[in-house]
């Protein structure tokens, strides 16, 4: 009781420095500010290409209006949906079969001396092969077709993987992996059930790397060898002059980017939470 005989007021004080005193701990706060530089630059990008007194004329940056136009014109003939849907298709599949690699052979090489010694000096040769050097063998060797393109996007997506669960491996606590032995946990299984869980952040540093490998490498693979696809585009709209449709298709690429790294971030809040 106090000697005054007035209760003194209590107080609950948040420690400094912690996450709920920030603002840029609130959800609103967060995507302002992360949205400000995109609209600062769009808006930079309609300063610059205002028709009749363009700084930049239209032949080197056309304006917001004419990509959308461009857009609008070819979803009219429907190839923009059939161009970002055939490069979505060839990302996906080329970066499944790319990070599942990287998964099974990272982890031969990181658990164990043999396969480390028989593959790395190997492996590590082909990494530092250039994409577009892969792209006139695989045309070679399967044509044109959807193989030569998925095949591309396969090796690039593979070596981020690879690298960091092969490295993530060997530092895994010895300790846990005994545990693990001692509930009769044994090669595949002990792998997947707690070693791979071990290493869930290096895996999906890894596995976010390679979506942008995949996007990189799509790319390559349809500026040479694609009749369809938002690489193809780029290039016609090369050829033709229409800078429009090179704008337009590098948006595209930029935010297929983002939305799919957006999505495998969930995927790995979710497994973080599930197994972390």
């Amino acid at each position: 009781m106090s000697t005054t005989g007035v209760d003194a007021p209590t107080t609950t004080e948040t420690p400094s420095g912690t996450a709920g005193s920030s603002p840029l701990s609130r959800r609103g706060v967060r995507i302002a500010v992360g949205a400000a530089l995109p609209v600062v630059l769009i808006g930079l990008w309609f300063l610059l290409t205002i028709p009749g007194s363009a700084i930049i004329p239209s032949f080197k940056l056309p304006s917001p209006q004419s990509v959308w136009d461009a857009a609008v014109s070819l979803s009219d003939r429907g190839e923009l949906w059939q161009f970002t849907a055939i490069s979505v298709q060839r990302v996906l599949i080329g970066f499944a079969f790319g990070a599942g690699l990287g998964i099974a052979i990272g982890g031969l090489v990181g658990l164990s001396r043999f396969w480390d010694l028989g593959l790395s000096p190997t492996l590590g040769i082909i990494r530092a092969v250039p994409s577009l050097a892969w792209v006139p063998l695989l045309i070679v060797w399967f044509s044109i077709g959807e193989e030569s393109k998925v095949i591309l996007i396969t090796i690039g997506a593979f070596f981020p993987v690879f690298t960091t669960v092969s490295i993530a491996l060997r530092h895994v606590d010895p300790h846990l992996v005994e545990l693990g032995r001692s509930y009769g946990f044994r090669g595949i299984r002990l792998f997947f059930a707690v070693q791979l869980p071990a290493v869930l952040p290096s895996l999906f540093a890894g596995l976010r790397l390679a979506l942008v490998q995949a996007w990189l490498f799509l790319v390559a693979a349809e500026l040479i060898a694609a009749s369809m696809g938002l690489g193809f585009l780029l290039t016609r709209g090369q050829s033709n002059g229409r800078v429009d449709q090179i704008v337009l298709a590098i948006i595209l690429l930029a935010l297929l980017g983002k939305i799919t790294d957006s999505i495998l971030a969930l995927v790995e809040r979710w497994a973080v939470r599930r197994w972390g």
